[in-house]
């Protein structure tokens, strides 16, 4: 019996400890299947409704080419596709969904949007982001960290997660580190640290899998020995230029840099990054910013590290179809293989 059948995927803390192992181990299996062309299609004549509040390109992606190889057809329901939360309730929108579709996936502002579709539809309900909570990411991480490290325990991997922690990358990195004992080290200035009981729990929890999760404002001791360095774009899509200009004063000093790398003492250091990345001027928005607050060479990563480091930074973007996809596959068929 496959426990993981009709479940949600709200947050990471929705699972267990053995059923977050248990759909990297899936997502692993459907990689390997899709690459040697033996995917078996477990999810023919499903449906699912995609809601995008917010643009994407991965996550959009991911959710589609998953469904589309296992059979499923998707119906994308973007910004102003639908009445949701205007001209009819969330909990009505959910009602109707629920009886149309097999299964819901959301991407939007408020993570209590989310929580309302859950509660009120008969078809389970993934989160595909939320101010609060980023999922489907952090499964894509845990899974490509595994690939790199395939020998060694989660509780034998230090990760240091440099930049804004206390938004939704932040608290899932929290969470997974809670589940599966990782080494986590939070750095940024203390203004940025994540909300002070979701912390306390998450490093409570942790102990339990024998890992440590820390926050700390010295750079130098949150990278020492780390087997990674993860970072994300400092800036959302939405937010004003003034919270723009006050969050990158406060986190301007810790860019991923060759000085970050150098104070890691590990020459083997990997770097993850969630993109995208504001590591050259390539786009408006990198232009744009790179000028105004005076960088030479990217923002929350110099663009030489990006380039260094990008095998694995697209190695991880593309984890996020197998592990979506494992999310899918768990949730809509009622038996898996691993």
């Amino acid at each position: 019996m496959n426990n993981l059948y009709h479940r949600n995927c709200l947050r990471l803390l929705d699972f267990s400890s053995l059923e977050l192992k248990t759909i990297i181990k899936l997502a692993q299996k459907l990689k390997k299947d899709k690459k040697n062309n033996k995917e078996i299609q477990l999810l023919k004549k499903k449906n699912i409704a995609l809601i995008f509040e917010k643009e994407s390109t991965r996550t959009r992606c991911s959710f589609e080419i998953a469904a589309f190889d296992q059979g499923a057809h998707v119906t994308y329901l973007g910004p102003g596709s639908t009445h949701l939360g205007s001209k009819e309730s969330i909990q009505d929108t959910a009602k109707v969904l629920g009886r149309l579709y097999d299964g819901i996936q959301y991407r939007g502002h408020q993570h209590r949007t989310i929580e309302i579709l859950a509660k009120y539809s008969k078809a389970p309900v993934w989160n595909g982001l939320t101010e609060k909570f980023h999922p489907t990411q952090l499964l894509a991480d845990l899974m490509t960290i595994k690939e790199i490290y395939p020998k060694r325990k989660f509780n034998e991997i230090k990760c240091a997660y440099v930049g804004d922690t206390r938004n939704n990358m932040g608290n899932s990195f929290l969470e997974a580190a809670s589940l599966i004992g990782l080494d986590l080290r939070l750095v940024s200035p203390e203004e940025c640290w994540p909300q002070k009981e979701l912390f306390a729990f998450c490093q409570e929890k942790a102990k339990e899998k024998k890992g440590k999760i820390i926050c700390t404002e010295n750079i130098k001791k949150g990278v020492e020995y780390a087997d990674f360095i993860y970072t994300d774009v400092w800036v959302s899509m939405g937010e004003s230029e003034k919270t723009w200009k006050k969050r990158i004063q406060l986190l301007k000093s810790y860019q991923v840099n060759d000085f970050m790398l150098n104070a890691t003492k590990n020459s083997q250091v990997k770097i993850l990054h969630c993109l995208p990345a504001l590591h050259d001027q390539q786009t408006d928005i990198g232009r744009s910013i790179l000028k105004q607050y005076g960088f030479e060479n990217g923002m929350e990563i110099t663009d030489n590290i990006f380039q260094k480091h990008e095998e694995t930074i697209f190695e991880q973007a593309e984890n996020r179809l197998h592990t979506i996809k494992a999310i899918l596959v768990s949730s809509l068929s009622k038996t898996i293989s691993l």
